[in-house]
């Protein structure tokens, strides 16, 4: 049977910018190019997911502009359950991703809708969540919210999975439910991390830091590296739930993320199973 996943978190709308380089201050930059993209981490990752094969379910909010909708088809024309996404009046989440020559982004947020996420939507979506056999979480919308949901299922038996990304304040909440943590360098610094076999640290083009285990990056031409790690986080959960071993989950991550960041857009660029599949046949 496929992979049943569960995600708990951000949907966003993208406006990415191309830009030879980050801006100085008081700087105005010309950008070479501009696009809008259905995002946030969350429905990034419930995307990969679907993709993947897996049953999938989105938990979370979107507001009451003409951008909702259009999140919304694009999940569902990918086969990803949206009836637990609810609707608050207000904006839906926004995201500026910022791509520069060298494949570096940076990534500006406003919460919207997103921030109107809490405890009650996991209460009023247990039974997906209880159903589930991997729920992921992020860092967009609040910890507390995503402890709920992550405690609801950790009783039923889901694996969980937190992709600390932004750190969120009161990360210590969703810690404590003992889920498998996923965060990059700098995140891990800032929860005081370190890598083991409940903690993955993606190093992006170094690989990716499993205990003393170095699993290394697949090579790939950089378009841009937004929702990588929502792929990879995705990936991870479904090749767990198939029964791969950690090692082997996070080489099946390390594939979808090198997929990704050859694709412009977040969610344009989640991989399919057969993509991933290559990248996996094209290193043997």
């Amino acid at each position: 049977m496929a992979a049943r996943v569960a995600v708990f978190g951000s949907l966003n709308h993208d406006l990415t910018f191309w830009v030879p380089r980050p801006p100085e201050p008081d700087e105005t930059l010309r950008a070479h190019r501009v696009a809008e993209h259905v995002g946030g981490k969350g429905a990034n990752q419930a995307v990969a997911a679907a993709r993947l094969g897996a049953h999938t379910s989105m938990i979370g909010r979107v507001g009451t502009d003409s951008t909702a909708p259009i999140i919304l088809d694009q999940l569902a024309a990918d086969g990803v359950d949206v009836s637990a996404v609810r609707t608050v009046s207000g904006p839906t989440g926004t995201a500026v991703p910022i791509v520069s020559d060298d494949g570096q982004v940076s990534i500006i947020i406003a919460a919207g809708a997103n921030g109107a996420v809490g405890p009650a939507d996991a209460d009023d979506a247990a039974s997906i969540i209880e159903s589930a056999d991997v729920l992921l979480v992020q860092g967009e919308v609040s910890a507390q919210a995503s402890a709920h949901a992550a405690a609801i299922a950790r009783e039923a038996g889901a694996r969980v999975i937190f992709n600390a990304a932004p750190v969120p304040d009161r990360a210590d909440l969703v810690l404590a439910c003992d889920p498998l943590v996923v965060v990059n360098a700098h995140e891990a610094l800032e929860l005081k991390l370190e890598s083991s076999d409940k903690v993955l640290v993606t190093m992006g083009e170094a690989g990716v830091q499993v205990g003393a285990t170095r699993v290394p990056a697949f090579p790939a031409e950089i378009v841009d590296p937004t929702g990588a790690g929502d792929a990879f986080c995705a990936a991870l959960g479904v090749a767990l739930v198939e029964g791969a071993d950690l090692v082997e989950a996070v080489r099946f991550g390390a594939a979808a993320g090198a997929c990704a960041v050859s694709v412009a857009g977040a969610q344009p660029s989640m991989p399919s199973r057969a993509a991933v599949d290559e990248m996996l046949a094209s290193a043997l």
